[in-house]
């Protein structure tokens, strides 16, 4: 009869351990992918069986099988592409002008008390003003055309980049910073090889959450101050009664984020690669 020692019985047990772990983490995984597919699809479902049924009107909720149709047939010709395009343009642009000197005026806040001294009030002061009711000012100092809108998106941008840029680098241990005074490390070092490193998770964040805003921001814009643009497409839809185009233009505007939210995850995995760990 074969007899089992206690140390064998350990040991073939503690081979498994990591076997159970890995196999619950996939097991997580793909649950959760599943419950993220599944979720919506059941939406779209119960939603084009309401639609379908009449329990709710189809003149205000068209179903989705419409919706789709009428995207495929805008994808199909120039109208629709114009509008992305002109949009991706504004929201870009806007960006760029905002987000870039926010890092840099960010950094230099956490880096330096008297630039936050200076600053803070200011921000604290123009922070909390609407965006979208500096658009009239704007209009007066640029015009009508496009560098208007640029610029509220920029400042839309701009505070919410900068905030969490400036808190990123005070949330720094201060012994690194403490360290490369002590050797040397001159005001260019310090920006960009200590201190933009160190905050760059929160730099990121504070990327993610401007662009959120400036898609809310471009719509709203594009509502009033403009004749293109996926917001002029909703608003016109509306005015006209085009219930399946304003869903079109709803639906783009969705795939606008979950674009740059993809594009900023993969950012994420390039810029911080210690994180997938």
């Amino acid at each position: 009869m074969k007899v089992t020692s206690p140390i064998g019985q350990v040991e073939a047990s503690a081979t498994h351990v990591p076997e159970l772990k890995t196999q619950r983490r996939e097991l997580r995984r793909s649950t959760g992918l599943t419950l993220s597919i599944a979720s919506p699809v059941v939406l779209l479902l119960l939603w084009e069986l309401c639609s379908r049924s009449g329990v709710v009107d189809a003149r205000f909720f068209p179903p989705p099988s419409g919706v789709l149709l009428a995207l495929v047939q805008g994808l199909g010709g120039a109208e629709l592409w114009g509008h992305i395009g002109i949009s991706l343009s504004r929201i870009v642009i806007g960006f760029l002008i905002g987000g870039i000197p926010a890092v840099l005026l960010g950094l230099a806040m956490g880096l330096s008390p008297v630039v936050r001294a200076i600053l803070q009030p200011l921000v604290n002061a123009t922070f909390p003003i609407p965006k979208l009711a500096i658009l009239p000012l704007f209009i007066l100092i640029f015009g009508l055309g496009e560098a208007s809108k640029y610029m509220v998106l920029a400042v839309a941008v701009f505070f919410i980049v900068l905030v969490n840029t400036a808190a990123g680098v005070r949330a720094i241990d201060r012994t690194q910073l403490e360290v490369g005074s002590s050797f040397g490390a001159g005001t260019r070092m310090m920006f960009f090889d200590i201190a933009l490193p160190g905050a760059l998770p929160f730099i990121l964040s504070g990327l993610k959450l401007g662009m959120n805003v400036a898609l809310l921001v471009i719509v709203a814009v594009e509502f009033t101050g403009a004749s293109s643009g996926i917001g002029y497409l909703i608003w016109n839809s509306w005015q006209v009664f085009k219930v399946e185009q304003m869903y079109v233009g709803l639906v783009v505007t969705a795939l606008f984020g979950f674009g740059f939210a993809g594009l900023f995850a993969l950012l994420e995995r390039l810029l911080m690669p210690w994180k997938r760990h």
